[in-house]
């Protein structure tokens, strides 16, 4: 012993470099994590701690037909036979695996608090909660006993645990994946169960399938909690494992009292928080707090047991809804970025995959699986035959197996003389001497040769499947077919085109679509074939719910790659293409404008003109109120339109857009005031001017209120009807308006008198089409127009409208009731509408009450 008191160590000491020591070490811990803690498989699509949980269970009995049992007991039984690592990292993946928002499709079916997405609202204690596996797991465990995948001994060799899990559904690309291991990471997105399914049948029907062909059935990721998500990355993503894909939470507006609109919040960007220090709600405090976001009043979270609900409430006379909105999903988590990167561990390596592989890798453990499931059960049948065959011989030798055994002196010598004399084996003697005797009734023994005969069949059957590889993949698509008929559902997250992308027309189909909106500002498109259905002197498909003075006010056939330009009453233009606009279905009124115009609170959609390359016509023609008109060249407004519009007529202070009309340069126009005077001239009259200009005099509309209510092209094959504002009305050829000079008062189109009271509305019409009257207070009723008069330019029309005292016709607009149900005619522009379960009507007002002139 050395002076110094120090104990000198003794024995093989061999010196080792503390470097190349931390490096071995290092690695050795960094494979650990990465093959048996962080990264999922990818034939199961598990990480090890989930795949003993679920196998844990299943051994444990905890499965969907059996009652739910303390998530503590599960958590014990992993932790002390599978997994020996901290119960409550076991029970954070339990619970992960029981929560919906966490899960495309939960795994576990937790009975308890198993949290929310928001912070503050984690799993309650596993001494609390309960859980049992839900029903999809059981696909996951599937035919297990059946020697369907290798078991390895658990960590203290007591127990065995499997390497897989047979996994009869890709549950990597279904549920998707996430874990930080030592130097890499993965996030692989959810997907939709019904797309994945058809990707994998497809690839197994074409293994030669290339990326676009698989992304004709997997449109994109499919998160728990919906939202949207943009084309844009989706197919980087899927072609190299590594992508950056935008979501956003979904959000649409709805008007509030006192003229106030809201945007409301029902579903967020997977991941994102609502509540919490860092969440949503905090977020857009602060940002209002520190003026870096304007227009918003309140902010309040109607959440409740129906869904989320987060209402963002705008102040009076801000800045549009849209503008808003959009300013939302730049500055907070409304708008992120899904980061892609898709590692899973094959035969143990990290690899990063794409869609394919992952398909691929996925066919590749089912082909295994099948083969190795068909081989147990055909070693089982092929067992059991041997038997049988022992037993028939018996059966057939019966008196003498008797008298053999009898005169045996032990159960030993009679095995071995039914051996020796009858040819058996030792199982097949075996079994002999351990059948009871009712077998040995007739009966018994047809029991026997059936069974034998079905065994025999069915040894057949499976090694025909065995020699037949395309019988192997047609069994994979039929159990994959039966899973999505139990488990599938529709996708939640909707794939739609964010502003500022590029290439997305190539994704989405040119049809025809007929575009209606009402006159209370709904939108909605549905596809031309919907009408073409329909056969002639059907009652109409259109069927919309509508408000009783609710009405349409704009009806269009257009292609989903058309424009769809729209002008208000400001003098603005916006632009939509009409796949923006939302599908809805023929009962539905459709989704409010607002939510995809930025419109100010009082400004209105005057006129809707569709186009594909702005050269239908020459030019547009536009009225003001104050009566002035423009023209412009239709080319002039096919440039990039923001997001907020731009001028499309400026409008001078007082006065408003009445209408808009595309024309050929040589049409005559038509405008009508309020005084009753109608003034017809040719538009070579008015000199193309730029669009940022207020036009030049069209129509004389001097005189106390006096404005132009109307604005059309004059055709002599037309009707010109107009109404005051008691109800009085009639219809007159246009022929007979003379074209007079630009500016010009213009001639009388209805004589009007104080009973009358001032004109109300103009409109173009034909005979065959029905009116529809609508009154200061909300009364409403349809006409037909060949039920009122054809009258002279100057006279004083008939009744068609029973007003009372307190009221006044406020509107009036165009209803169809056409032999044909079949949409209008490609192209035309068609401020009509059939509407369904209504037999025509051709005097809706009554007996007409003549008036003397």
């Amino acid at each position: 012993m050395p002076d110094d008191g120090q104990q000198t160590l003794e024995g093989n000491i061999e010196p080792i470099e503390i470097q190349e020591e931390m490096e071995r070490s290092f690695l050795d811990y960094a494979m650990s994590v990465i093959t048996a803690r962080a990264l999922p498989d990818a034939r199961d699509g598990l990480k090890p701690v989930q795949r003993r949980i679920i196998y844990g269970m299943y051994e444990q009995g905890l499965r969907p037909d059996r009652k739910h049992q303390k998530s503590a007991q599960a958590v014990g039984q992993v932790m002390g036979k599978y997994h020996p690592h901290a119960g409550e990292a076991i029970y954070d993946a339990l619970a992960r695996m029981a929560q919906e928002f966490s899960l495309r499709y939960p795994l576990i079916d937790g009975h308890g608090n198993f949290g929310s997405p928001d912070p503050n609202d984690s799993p309650a204690a596993q001494r609390y909660t309960e859980a049992r596996l839900a029903a999809l797991a059981m696909e996951l465990i599937g035919e297990i006993d059946e020697n369907t995948v290798d078991l390895t001994d658990t960590y203290d060799g007591q127990n065995q645990e499997p390497v897989v899990l047979p996994a009869r559904f890709p549950n990597l690309l279904v549920n998707g994946g996430g874990g930080i291991a030592v130097g890499m990471a993965t996030n692989i997105p959810p997907h939709n169960l019904r797309e994945v399914a058809a990707a994998v049948t497809a690839y197994i029907d074409n293994p030669s399938i290339d990326l676009e062909g698989l992304m004709q059935h997997i449109k994109g990721p499919d998160f728990p909690g919906g939202g949207m998500m943009s084309r844009e990355g989706i197919r980087d993503a899927y072609a190299s494992g590594r992508g950056s894909i935008k979501v956003r939470a979904r959000a649409h507006v709805e008007p509030l009292k006192g003229g106030k609109d809201a945007i409301v919040v029902t579903e967020l960007p997977f991941t994102v928080k609502k509540l919490g220090e860092n969440g949503l709600v905090a977020k857009i405090a602060d940002l209002v707090r520190d003026k870096k976001l304007e227009g918003i009043s309140d902010l309040r979270d109607e959440t409740d047991e129906r869904g989320m609900r987060l209402v963002i409430e705008l102040k009076r006379g801000g800045p549009p809804a849209k503008v808003v909105l959009n300013n939302l999903y730049k500055k907070t988590a409304m708008q992120t970025t899904f980061g892609a990167n898709m590692v899973a561990l094959v035969d143990g390596v990290p690899r990063t995959l794409g869609l394919r592989e992952l398909i691929e890798h996925y066919v590749q453990h089912q082909r295994e699986v099948v083969t190795r499931r068909t081989q147990y059960e055909l070693r089982r049948a092929e067992a059991r035959a041997h038997i049988l065959e022992g037993l028939l011989v018996a059966l057939d030798n019966l008196d003498a197996v008797i008298k053999l055994i009898r005169a045996s002196s032990d159960p030993d010598a009679a095995r071995q003389g039914l051996m020796d004399q009858f040819d058996l084996s030792r199982e097949q003697s075996q079994a002999i001497l351990d059948m009871r005797l009712q077998r040995l009734t007739a009966l018994e023994a047809d029991k026997v040769r059936a069974e034998h005969a079905d065994l025999m069949e069915r040894i057949g059957e499976l090694r025909a499947i065995l020699g037949d590889e395309a019988r192997v993949m047609g069994i994979v698509k039929d159990e994959l077919a039966e899973i999505v008929e139990s488990y599938g559902d529709e996708r939640r997250t909707e794939i739609a085109a964010f502003e500022g992308e590029v290439g997305i027309e190539d994704m989405i189909a040119d049809q025809q679509m007929v575009i209606s909106l009402t006159a209370s500002g709904y939108v909605k498109r549905l596809p031309l074939a919907t009408y073409r259905q329909q056969h002639r002197g059907g009652v109409g498909v259109m069927g919309m719910n509508l408000k009783e003075d609710d009405y349409i006010a704009h009806l269009h056939i257009s292609s989903t790659h058309d424009y769809l330009l729209f002008f208000t009453n400001r003098g603005k233009v916006y632009r939509l293409k009409v796949y923006e606009l939302p599908e809805g279905s023929r009962t539905a009124k459709g989704s409010n404008l607002r939510n995809l115009l930025p419109l100010q609170e009082d400004e209105r959609v005057m006129a809707v003109i569709p186009t594909r390359d702005f050269k239908e016509n020459r030019y547009l023609v536009f009225a003001t109120s104050g009566g002035l008109v423009k023209k412009t060249e239709f080319l002039a407004y096919n440039t990039p339109i923001r997001a907020d519009g731009i001028i499309a007529i400026k409008v001078r202070d007082g006065d408003e857009l009445v209408q808009v009309r595309l024309t050929s340069g040589e049409d005559d126009i038509l405008m009508v005031s309020h005084s009753g005077h109608a003034s017809r001239f040719s538009e070579t009259l008015v000199r193309p001017m730029g669009r940022d200009t207020s036009g030049i005099k069209g129509m004389n509309v001097s005189g106390k209120d006096n404005r132009v209510l109307a604005m059309d092209i004059a055709r002599n094959d037309t009707e010109l009807f107009v109404v005051t504002e008691n109800g009085y009305g009639k219809r007159t050829l246009v022929s007979e308006y003379p074209v007079k000079g630009r500016g010009t008062k213009g001639v009388l189109t209805i004589r009007l008198t104080e009973k009358k009271g001032g004109l109300s509305g103009a409109l173009i019409v034909n005979p065959h089409q029905d009116l529809l009257f609508i009154s200061q207070n909300g009364m409403v009723q349809r006409t037909g127009v060949e039920g009122i008069s054809q009258m002279g330019r100057s006279t004083q029309g008939v009744k068609v409208m029973n007003i009372k005292d307190d009221d006044r016709v406020s509107a009036v607009a165009l209803v169809v009731e056409s032999d044909d149900t079949s949409a209008p005619v490609d192209g035309e522009p068609v401020d009509q509408i059939e509407v369904e379960g209504e037999a025509p009507s051709s005097d809706g007002a009554g007996p007409e009450v003549p008036v003397d002139e």
